[in-house]
């Protein structure tokens, strides 16, 4: 737990269902976890609320969509906290449409929040990790960048692309004691899937065989085990966690 402690996780996207619920995983595995947001007003509710429940996590402004801002956010990190050594890209938008309606603002946005921004971030930690010899950089795509998804074109090209970065970056890495995975979630109990109406909502559960949402505690035990020392050989690697919807 003391080498943990060492160590800092950046959780893109932190303040969503996931991404609080990987916060909390890592906060509670020991390590020293900082929240990226936008929002000011929002974070720092959500930080107040995470140190009520006896998390403490700490929150960086960044728009990850932005390699300038990715570093200036990066640059804080380094100079409160100290060298990032696990980072989970988890940020993520959705501009739903069908592609003869879809406009290129919103493929733009998705690519850019979706995909952009693992090059952004992870573009400005790989270094300091390979000077270290050690680092995890997990990637958070989804079920749809597998089997795509009608009316997402846009997001499930990033998602699908999430892991091509994966695999390639993985083999550039491999040798420095970083490893880089992917994990794709089906449809998990967030707020903005527990938000649809129950009819579609029913639909959904309807096409997954375990019959029921996934947790986002258990899309973080994920990323806590592959954040860990006992997963040093896992890289490249993409984690299905679907509950039987989709398999390959």
């Amino acid at each position: 737990m003391d080498k943990k402690n060492k160590r800092i996780a950046l959780v893109t996207g932190a303040t969503g269902g996931l991404g609080t619920a990987i916060c909390k995983r890592l906060a509670q595995d020991g390590y020293h976890v900082v929240g990226n947001y936008r929002n000011i007003e929002k974070a720092q509710k959500w930080q107040e609320d995470l140190s009520k429940e006896g998390f403490k996590v700490e929150i960086v402004e960044g728009d990850v969509a932005n390699y300038e801002s990715c570093g200036q956010m990066i640059k804080t990190i380094e100079e409160k906290f100290g060298p990032i050594d696990i980072l989970v890209n988890n940020a993520g938008i959705t501009r739903d449409r069908p592609l003869h309606k879809m406009t290129p603002q919103e493929w733009h946005e998705v690519i850019a929040t979706n995909l952009d921004s693992v090059f952004n971030c992870a573009h400005q930690v790989i270094n300091g990790m390979r000077d270290r010899n050690f680092g995890r950089i997990i990637n958070i795509s989804s079920v749809n960048g597998q089997r795509g998804q009608f009316g997402q074109t846009n997001y499930s090209a990033a998602k699908a692309g999430m892991h091509g970065f994966t695999k390639s970056l993985a083999m550039e890495v491999a040798s420095k004691g970083i490893t880089v995975n992917t994990i794709s979630p089906g449809y998990i109990a967030t707020d903005m899937v527990m938000a649809v109406a129950e009819n579609i909502r029913n639909q959904i559960i309807s096409g997954i065989p375990m019959g029921r949402l996934g947790g986002t505690d258990e899309v973080a035990y994920l990323v806590s085990f592959l954040a860990s020392d006992e997963a040093n050989f896992i890289t490249g690697a993409n984690y299905a966690i679907n509950g039987g919807q989709h398999v390959y």
